[in-house]
């Protein structure tokens, strides 16, 4: 699917500012960068083993469910401006053993096969309902509607993803001389419950010096998130203080079972501005949530609480799903350390370990069959819930596909 999502490389303007005329310090590399991403899921994404990539949708919908359970999930990349000693470029991140990883798990350079790369946009049918903010009611001129009848062929709608939150990727292919990453082909199994990355890490490859440091933070605690249907016909969503969450973002889809059909579809976002997808699906670091919480555009991290409006609801018919997105705090780490004064400072290697918590919002199904808890749904009536455990399969904006519900 191609889109306009912007990748932004923080090592790149980092890069630039250590140029700039009357800097304090020069600095050259690094060398070779790391990059750990650090998740957890909670609820439905704990039942299913926590399976899914990270960086797509689809793995962002599988959060949040029953009984508070949590699994957790990694992705790791590596990027070296320095050929490998013996092709292919390769390595392995080794644990402690209380991260219940095995001894190590190999970094792979990802083999691109022809016709395996994604198709091109596939335009859907009917319209794509937009609204955001929380709140009882819509704000003013809301819904935006995107009618996909009047995008041609091949394109993406204009003004859908966010253009203000770039996904943030230090490390790609594309600006490296050699990388790899995992998961990959040859080893994907996701760490089991009960994991702990706290202490000490070294990524030995052949494509630079081994790469060591010592981690403090371990993986945030789950997000447990309730939907309540209120009297007015909004829907309040509720969860827990998260800690050290940096602040919150939520999103709903609905009319996912008119897609077919070429009904109205529905998306939703917690943003007080028409801001989807982009980094606000991803990690992000915490300067530039602050940031975006200045802008609200993310929730910030004392909020518990956001309120869907009634006419989102409404458009969306018998039920909405979704998540919520903590984001959390980064770890540094370089070698070798710092110089004192204005010597030229010569990285080898730096190292960034990003984390968030996620979780599944579901309004509109019954979850007292699968285990009830937090990320179920309740009304503030007495109407019956469900509709008898009846299953669907559904599909969201651009043909994006979300669990069975």
């Amino acid at each position: 699917m191609r889109s306009s999502l912007r990748f932004v490389s923080i090592a790149a303007i980092a890069a630039t500012i250590a140029t700039v005329p009357g800097s304090a310090q020069k600095t050259t590399g690094p060398k070779e960068r790391y990059e750990m991403d650090v998740a957890t899921m909670s609820g439905f994404a704990a039942m299913a083993g926590g399976g899914g990539g990270m960086g797509g949708a689809l793995s962002m919908m599988l959060g949040g469910g029953p009984d508070g359970k949590v699994a957790y999930q990694l992705n790791l990349r590596l990027g070296s401006n320095q050929a490998p000693t013996a092709p292919p470029p390769q390595g392995d991140h080794f644990f402690l053993p209380q991260a219940r990883l095995g001894k190590s798990v190999p970094l792979v350079s990802p083999v691109r096969k022809p016709g395996t790369e994604p198709e091109g946009f596939e335009r859907p049918k009917g319209r794509l309902l937009l609204y955001w903010g929380c709140g009882a009611k819509a704000g003013p001129g809301q819904p935006a509607v995107i009618d996909f009848a009047k995008v041609a062929a091949g394109q993406m709608p204009p003004g859908l993803f966010s253009s203000a939150v770039p996904i943030i990727r230090e490390i790609t292919a594309a600006n490296s001389r050699s990388y790899m990453e995992w998961p990959n082909g040859k080893s994907s199994k996701q760490p089991t419950s009960g994991s702990s990355l706290a202490g000490g890490h070294r990524i030995a490859s052949n494509v630079g010096s081994d790469i060591n440091f010592t981690l403090a933070q371990d993986y945030m605690p789950g997000v447990n998130a309730q939907t309540t249907e209120q009297s007015d016909g909004s829907v309040m969503v509720r969860w827990n203080s998260v800690q050290p969450a940096t602040g919150y973002v939520a999103w709903t889809m609905g009319g996912m079972d008119r897609n077919d059909r070429g009904g109205d579809m529905v998306w939703w976002t917690s943003s007080a501005a028409r801001e989807f997808g982009g980094g606000l699906w991803d990690w992000l670091p915490p300067s530039v949530v602050s940031n975006l919480i200045a802008k609200k555009i993310v929730m910030p991290p004392s909020q518990t609480s956001c309120q869907i409006p009634a006419e989102v609801k409404k458009a969306s018919g018998e039920m909405m799903i979704g998540y919520l997105n903590a984001f959390g705090p980064e770890a540094h780490f370089s070698y070798p350390p710092k110089p004192a004064g204005n010597a030229v400072w010569n990285i080898d290697w730096t190292a960034k370990v990003r984390f968030r918590s996620y979780t599944m919002l579901m309004v509109g199904a019954d979850m007292e069959g699968m285990g009830g808890g937090m990320g179920g749904n309740r009304r503030s009536s007495e109407a019956p819930a469900g509709d008898g455990g009846r299953k669907k399969k559904c599909r969201g904006p651009l043909g994006i596909p979300l669990p069975t519900c």
